[in-house]
């Protein structure tokens, strides 16, 4: 579960795209499962603030392995996202430790010179990059994409976005497979389900690894992520949710209007 709580930023983030659809004190909490064992917990939360005196949003994702995990890995991940109303990121900060692998970077976008600044902290280095006018970070683009319409969207079509991530820019592209009613803690709910087209290695199977799940309502919410690994699989379920933009519907049958 090396990358997966990278993963799971950066899946969840194409979750969903321009009325906000979400509000300041917003809160998730996923359970990390490797077959039946509990691998750890993430959480991201959204509020508000000014910077610079301009009003500003603030996102903190959180990774954590459990007790037992931590004995095999111990992940221990902060990512930070602050994007303004019209949710263009300008500051963003990845501080991971997973196992003996460490990384600290920041990232300052200039939006009025198209550029990105990659502040090392662990090496002392500084990196400038051109960056098309929609760029995204990990974080941001959760929030950027859940304000796109997505009632008209069929199996087949994509939503796509730029993402910088690791001093590069990717073509993130996210395809719609279809609606389901899923099962969840809280109970059944109607879901969109997502494909991320993401760059197979050691750890992922292949391209089409990835599976989300959506609330298909106005929060688009996600409700379940699914990897499939080189051994077996991890799954990222929601366990906990509060301050939601909107009010959220979880049926105790599957029969739902």
């Amino acid at each position: 579960m090396k990358k997966f709580f990278a993963v799971l930023w950066f899946v969840a983030a194409v979750a969903t795209g321009y009325a906000q659809a979400y509000k300041d004190g917003e809160f998730l909490k996923f359970r990390i499962h490797y077959f039946f064992v509990n691998a750890g917990y993430a959480t991201l939360r959204l509020d508000s603030l000014h910077m610079n005196g301009r009003p500003v949003y603030h996102a903190v994702g959180l990774g954590r392995s459990s007790s037992l995990s931590a004995l095999v890995m111990r992940v221990n991940d902060r990512y930070e996202s602050y994007f303004d109303l019209q949710n263009r990121p300008l500051r963003f900060i990845r501080n991971i430790e997973e196992g003996t692998y460490r990384k600290n970077v920041e990232f300052i976008f200039h939006h009025d010179r198209h550029t990105l600044q990659v502040i090392d902290k662990l090496r002392n280095k500084v990196k400038t990059f051109k960056v098309p006018a929609d760029v995204q970070d990990m974080v941001s683009v959760y929030y950027a994409m859940r304000n796109v319409d997505t009632s008209k969207l069929k199996a087949g079509d994509f939503i796509e976005q730029n993402i910088f991530f690791d001093d590069e820019l990717y073509p993130f592209r996210m395809k719609i497979l279809g609606r389901e009613v899923i099962k969840t803690k809280f109970g059944y709910i109607k879901a969109l389900i997502l494909r991320p087209y993401v760059v197979a290695d050691r750890v992922f199977k292949e391209e089409e690894s990835l599976t989300i799940w959506v609330s298909d309502d106005e929060n688009k919410i996600p409700l379940l992520i699914e990897a499939k690994l080189l051994v077996g699989s991890i799954k990222a379920s929601l366990v906990k949710y509060k301050n939601l933009k909107y009010p959220i519907r979880f049926s105790k049958t599957p029969a739902l209007d």
